[in-house]
């Protein structure tokens, strides 16, 4: 059988719906159980945006089972190009993101587990991979104090060291008075809240949000991979993780590569800046998880 894709469908300890599709090698090629790698998407992004329907596929022909999931806050639901829900979108957080990525590690022995046939997959062997302000959210569950231990390896991509990147002290003022922040969405045109309880959490939530010393504290291997010429989350960014990472870690420097390694949605096919961020990401998965 080639590579299968199953939709599932879980619902978080805080009441809300994750869609996500499940990637499964093919079983006569290899046999399982299979190591799990978790996708998490970014900002304004989507489980089958560009590059991660082929980034799912490649790591399943690999011999990984790969977990892709929209999270909560995208405002998108499974198939669709736009967000649909604002309220959602509008009352995202990098908290909620972390609740929800923490909630798909969680559903792997039953819900995800199940989909996959009983024991398939070897949650013993966990890698994260994130791109952008999911790879936040992946370098945070794998620092967090009661799920660092699951995670055996990280993959961030072009991911933020830093979660206060919302203007200043007068963009802020206005952000409190009107209660939202709107962003565009550059490739839709779409006209997106942020929620004020975005700007609280960064507020409130600095030491459990604070990117750098999560890079200190997590012990899986680690490869930081990111494009020199990223217009959305600069190089610097990348070097700034990899100063303050502690043990078992890689940098991936990608020239002529911006913010998603030059691929474009719909994917029109990978771009040799992809191809280098590909490779790099399935050797250390192999590397560090077998497959």
């Amino acid at each position: 059988m080639p590579v299968t894709t199953s939709p599932f469908t879980l619902s978080t300890p805080q009441d809300r719906t994750l869609n996500g599709l499940l990637d499964l090698p093919d079983s006569s090629k290899h046999s399982s159980p299979w190591p799990v790698v978790v996708v998490c998407h970014g900002f304004k992004g989507f489980m089958e945006w560009g590059f991660f329907p082929h980034v799912a596929q490649l790591l399943a022909e690999r011999g990984f089972a790969v977990v892709r999931f929209n999270l909560s806050g995208a405002g998108q639901q499974p198939g669709e190009d736009e967000v649909s829900d604002l309220a959602a979108f509008r009352d995202n957080t990098y908290s909620r993101e972390l609740e929800d990525l923490l909630a798909v590690i969680d559903a792997l022995g039953e819900e995800i587990g199940d989909l996959a046939g009983e024991g398939n997959l070897d949650v013993e062997r966990l890698g994260l991979f994130g791109h952008s302000r999911g790879g936040a959210a992946a370098l945070l569950a794998a620092a967090h104090r009661d799920w660092a231990e699951r995670v055996t390896a990280l993959v961030t991509w072009a991911s933020i060291a830093y979660v206060d990147r919302f203007g200043g002290d007068e963009e802020r003022a206005e952000w409190h008075r009107r209660g939202k922040l709107t962003v565009v969405n550059s490739r839709t045109g779409q006209e997106l809240p942020l929620g004020l309880g975005l700007l609280e959490d960064i507020e409130t939530n600095r030491l459990k949000l604070d990117l750098e010393a999560a890079a200190g504290r997590r012990t899986a291997p680690w490869l930081i991979v990111h494009g020199e010429d990223d217009e959305s989350v600069p190089v610097v960014e990348g070097e700034r993780l990899a100063a303050a990472a502690a043990g078992e870690h890689e940098f991936e420097r990608v020239k002529k590569a911006g913010h998603t390694f030059n691929a474009k949605h719909p994917f029109a096919g990978p771009t040799p800046q992809l191809t280098q961020a590909m490779n790099a990401t399935q050797t250390w998965f192999r590397r560090h998880l077998g497959s």
